[in-house]
Parts: structure tokens; C-alpha cells; sequence
């Protein structure tokens, strides 16, 4: 219940703007659209929203002599609801860019428009790699980890260590395919062999019928392509049906910090993940991020939550260097700025619209490791986006020349 009024506190101060700015009056304005209480509202949602404020307030209130306005709306994980308002935004009040939209599906469709309607998408959320690859727009930036790295980076590195029988947990939209797809490249590109897939609907409870046809695949390892409350729904059920104990290995191609809290450190201890944010990863992150969980009371933000931040941030760079809210000129701005803030050091965008940033490589503690509230991770290793980013050339993206593949330094 205080979660609910705290989403609903900043949905109306969102909805009052950062200042006085009214639509059509020429300032900057930014609809964040988000899950603001369904299964994706831990890792978006109201954290979502105070991102945003947060880029507002750094970059100063103001963008071309005026205050920036911030709106905000809950497309409550339908893709009728998220088109609906996204229309609503950019026909009737004027805005300029839209940022988050957790669901690729949604995401998929509000690219699509914001291509339409000349106006630019910050995908902070949206993690289908078909956003930079056949559905790619010059209007469009990709901000988190996408299927192909996740797949990539998990994928590759479960085989190498001996789980070479795979069968897969997918969640039954175009995230979950997406995913799917993705790793069980990762997977057979480094000599494994996949027995098969069992689809499953957004947001399952029981995943029993879907971990016995898993485990009577006689595979050693079970890819779940799934996200948030399913992910961990479905490592929680395996733990009951003693599948871990019985030498089954669970390959969690998406975790974040928000599951692990969910979950605990004595089921998640010991699993090895890829981020390209942190909250407690240096004194940047650490000093950003204090800020944030004094705002949402105390919880610690997550990548996706990070990439809002980023996003409106660099968007609102590019602005006021073009001094327009020209889509065009101002996605071209971005393309040619290095990415550079407290949580991303020195990144860039790519023709495709792939934001290229580090990734990590972490570890989650063991409960006796932990030494402070949210102390969950520990880093293994740093990884250049380069080694697990898919190659323009192999996106299908229609963006892409060789006069744009190199990004200006």
C-alpha cells in the first residue's frame, strides 16, 4: 500500500512537470512510460520515474531557456493501453521523447510510432534485440543489455563450464523468443545441443508442468528465458522439486538486484550474472544511487532504473547542443557525443541505435559475504561491449553502412 501511494505521489508530481512548462509552449517535455504496478514495477515503475527527475535535476531544470516537463502514465502491460497513450502523448501534449517501456512488445510498437511522428524513443527498458536489429530507427536508442548479450555472455560461458543439454523456460512473448533465439545460438555456436523449449504466459505462478517436461527431457541444464517475477517463480520451484540437488543446472539468462532481494542470498548465492550497472560498483554509482534510495525508501536501483537516468540525461545534452527539439538533429547529436555521466564513463551509440557500454561480470554473495543492506554482488570481471555486443553486421538492421560503423572519438 505505501508503494502504491508513492507511485501515485510521482505519477502527479510527474504529471505537474519539473516546472511550470505547459505542452505547445516550446519547452522540452518527456513522457516516461512504465509498469507502474505489475510484474516488471520493481525493476521500473516508480524507480523509473525518479531516474528521470534525477537526469531533470542534474542537468540543471531548464533545456533551451525553459523548464523541462516531465509526464508519466502505467501501460499496466498491455500493448493497446501503451500505444493508446503514447498517441495521446505526442498527437495532443506536445511531447518530445519517450523513455523506459518495460515489455519489448510495447517497446517494439511505441518505436514504430515514434518513427511516424518524428519524435524520439529512449528504450531504457526494452531488452529484444530485434530493437537494433530488423526494427531498428534512427529515432531510437537501446540503453540495457539486450537477448543477444544476455544469451551471449551466459549462454557461451555454461557450456564452456559442461552444461551442454539445454532445454528452455520461455516466457511466450517477443522478450522470451527473443531470448530464446539468442542463447540457444550462444549455446550451440559453443558445442552445445538444445532438447527443447516449454512457452509459458507473462507472469506464471506454476511452472510444474512446464519443469517436468524439463526434466524429463534429461537435460543438465534448464534456460530460462523469462524475466523479473518469473524468473525467479521458476528458480524457486525448482529449488522444491530438489532439481538443483539432483545435478540439474539453472541457467538465468536475465537476474536483477530486485530478484536476487526477492529471493534471497541462500537460493541465489553463487549464481553468476552479467550487468552493465551496479549500484555499490564504484564511487559514483554508490553516490548516484544513494540518492535515488532515499527517494524510494532505501531500495537499490537497477540496471534498468540506471538506463532511464543515462537516457534522459544524454537526450537532454543533445538538445540543448542543437538548441531544438528536432528528432533528427537531436538523435544525430547523440550519436555523435560520447556517453559519459556517473554511471556510464565513456560509451557511445551506435548506427543500429546499441548504446556500446562496459558490462561486469558478477558473482552473488554468499549470505555470510554480505555486509550491508543490498551488498549482494561481487565482481569477477569487467567485459568490453565489443566480446558480447552482436556485430552491426549481423543485426539485419537497414541503418547500418560502413560510413557509419565507427563511432566518433
Amino acid at each position: 500500500m505505501k508503494m502504491k501511494r508513492m507511485v501515485m505521489a510521482l505519477a502527479l508530481l510527474a504529471s505537474a512537470g519539473i516546472g511550470p512548462a505547459a505542452a505547445g509552449n516550446g519547452a522540452v517535455k518527456i513522457g516516461v512510460l512504465s509498469d507502474m504496478a505489475g510484474i516488471y514495477s520493481d525493476i521500473s515503475g516508480a524507480g523509473a520515474l525518479i531516474a528521470a527527475q534525477l537526469a531533470v535535476e542534474d542537468f540543471g531544470g531548464k533545456a533551451l531557456g525553459k523548464p523541462i516537463e516531465l509526464v508519466s502514465a502505467d501501460h499496466q502491460t498491455k500493448p493497446d493501453v501503451g500505444l493508446a497513450i503514447a498517441r495521446r502523448w505526442i498527437d495532443s501534449e506536445g511531447v518530445d521523447a519517450i523513455v523506459d517501456v518495460p515489455v519489448s512488445s510495447i517497446g517494439l510498437a511505441i518505436q514504430a510510432l515514434t518513427l511516424e511522428k518524428d519524435r524520439i524513443f529512449l528504450n531504457s527498458s526494452g531488452a529484444a534485440s530485434d530493437f537494433t536489429g530488423k526494427a531498428c530507427s534512427p529515432l531510437a536508442s537501446q540503453w540495457p543489455h539486450d537477448t543477444y548479450i544476455m544469451g551471449t555472455s551466459v549462454g557461451r560461458a555454461v557450456v564452456q563450464s559442461g552444461g551442454k543439454r539445454w532445454f528452455f523456460l520461455t516466457a511466450d512473448y517477443v522478450f522470451g523468443h527473443n531470448l530464446e533465439r539468442d542463447t540457444m545460438a550462444a549455446v550451440k555456436k559453443a558445442g552445445g545441443t538444445v532438447l527443447g523449449s516449454a512457452r509459458h504466459p507473462l507472469n506464471t505462478q506454476d511452472f510444474s508442468s512446464f519443469l517436468l517436461q524439463a526434466q524429463s527431457s534429461k537435460a543438465d541444464v534448464i534456460g530460462l528465458a523469462n524475466a523479473a517475477g518469473d524468473t525467479t517463480q521458476a528458480i524457486k520451484q525448482a529449488s522444491e522439486f530438489g532439481l538443483s540437488a539432483g545435478g540439474t543446472r539453472l541457467a538465468a539468462t536475465l537476474l536483477f538486484i530486485t530478484d536476487v532481494h526477492a529471493m534471497g542470498l541462500k537460493i541465489a548465492q553463487g549464481t553468476v550474472l552479467t550487468e552493465p550497472f551496479y549500484w555499490d560498483l564504484d564511487d559514483s554509482s554508490r553516490a548516484w544511487s544513494k540518492r535515488f534510495m532515499a527517494r524510494i525508501g532505501g531500495k537499490a536501483p537497477g540496471t534498468l532504473q540506471a538506463s532511464v537516468y543515462s537516457s534522459v540525461l544524454h537526450y537532454l545534452k543533445a538538445v540543448e547542443k542543437v538548441g531544438s527539439t528536432d528528432a533528427r538533429k537531436v538523435s544525430e547529436a547523440m550519436k555523435e557525443m560520447r556517453i559519459s555521466d556517473a554511471l556510464i564513463k565513456d560509451g557511445y551509440i551506435r548506427a543500429d541505435g546499441r548504446v556500446m557500454r562496459d558490462y561486469y561480470l558478477f558473482q552473488i554473495k554468499a549470505p555470510e559475504e554480505s555486509k550491508y543492506p543490498w551488498d549482494y554482488y561481487k565482481l569477477i570481471l569487467r567485459i568490453p561491449p565489443e566480446e558480447v555486443t552482436r556485430p552491426l553486421s549481423e543485426g539485419g538492421c537497414p541503418l547500418v553502412t560502413e560510413a557509419k560503423a565507427s563511432p566518433a572519438r
